[in-house]
């Protein structure tokens, strides 16, 4: 009996083995706090995306504002303190040939920039986008849908609607057949904790805010949070994203908790009434209707028990009733892993 064969001498001294495995290159535009979190457990995630899809993923580039760094073999956690100045923008990016954009600079709801010209430099290419920030969202929201479409790119949204909260998924997945007769949410991390250190510890919103900003989850400027911007920003991505509902700014009524006064507190609290700061879009006769304000609850409503910084959606809908989801997710994590919940998405999408 013949010994076992050696597949060797039946090979060309030039053979290779040929890898199967698929290379899925990602860049990151803005590199803050979420960006840099993003970043960081995209890589610490490497050996599941291997293991459950057969794919390699590799973060090609990253940049800020003004500094960036790209890497055809990809970048690793060492890399992020050596950025170099000058290496910024759409074009450096797509220089670096990525699958996936994920972009998570800052949000300015006026102009869509800077991250209006990153994403919809991607999706002209084909290139994937997960979006986190809001601005071009709003901005421009229809015009990046009609690109990505255009050229069969994913445009996920999920970071940009509560993060860590499942939101546009509801809409678009979980509920899917369903109408949708009412959405409400507390939407806002900042101000549930304002509200809530004003109703259970006494506090004014004076005190509340200073005590935000010193834990570090209150921005500086906080007007976009107490304003009710941020909620209407959020309302309006999962109306258009998620209802197809064609509303603009123009159409959402926002009021925010910066004219609570005390007096309005302690006839809550004479009232056994909580108050949050809520978004909500409603349909009549086919129509969606959006609004951000103040609603005083009763303790019996499941959102008075939403305190501190977590955040809750209810849908009602007309087959499967009414759907209630509360989170807490940490920030900057709990964005960060909304962001990779999309691109996890698209993985199994191309897999």
């Amino acid at each position: 009996m013949k010994g076992p064969i050696d597949l060797e001498t039946f090979l060309p001294s030039n053979y290779q083995e040929i890898s199967t495995v698929k290379h899925i290159h990602v860049a990151i535009a803005g590199f803050g706090g979420v960006g840099r979190a993003v970043a960081g457990l995209l890589l610490a995630r490497r050996n599941r995306y291997r293991s459950l899809y057969d794919v390699d993923v590799r973060l090609a580039a990253v940049c800020g504002s003004r500094a960036g760094l790209s890497s055809t073999d990809g970048l690793e956690l060492q890399d992020f303190d050596r950025l170099i100045e000058g290496r910024s923008g759409p074009d450096f990016l797509m220089a670096a040939r990525p699958d996936v954009l994920i972009e998570a600079g800052p949000s300015n709801f006026r102009t869509g920039s800077p991250g209006h010209g990153y994403i919809g430099s991607a999706l002209d290419a084909g290139i994937h986008a997960i979006v986190i920030s809001k601005g071009a969202l709003v901005f421009d929201g229809k015009g990046l849908q009609d690109r990505a479409r255009k050229t069969g790119a994913f445009l996920k949204v999920s970071g940009a609607t509560a993060a860590a909260l499942p939101t546009i998924d509801l809409l678009n997945h979980n509920l899917k057949g369903c109408e949708f007769i009412r959405i409400e949410g507390i939407l806002n991390a900042t101000t549930n904790f304002l509200l809530s250190a004003m109703m259970d510890d006494g506090m004014s919103f004076v005190d509340a805010l200073a005590k935000a900003q010193q834990g570090g989850f209150a921005e500086s400027d906080p007007r976009n949070d107490t304003e009710g911007w941020d909620t209407a920003a959020k309302v309006l991505i999962l109306a258009n994203f998620g209802l197809d509902a064609g509303l603009t700014m123009d159409n959402i009524a926002v009021d925010g908790i910066q004219n609570v006064t005390d007096a309005q507190v302690k006839a809550w609290k004479d009232a056994k009434l909580v108050p949050k700061l809520i978004g909500s879009i409603v349909r009549n006769d086919g129509i969606y209707s959006a609004k951000v304000g103040v609603k005083a609850l009763p303790a019996s409503d499941v959102f008075s028990q939403v305190a501190g910084k977590s955040k809750a959606i209810r849908i009602t809908t007309d087959t499967m009733g009414e759907i209630v989801a509360i989170g807490s997710g940490a920030e900057p994590m709990a964005t960060a892993s909304a962001a990779l919940k999309d691109f996890e998405h698209i993985v199994m999408a191309r897999h």
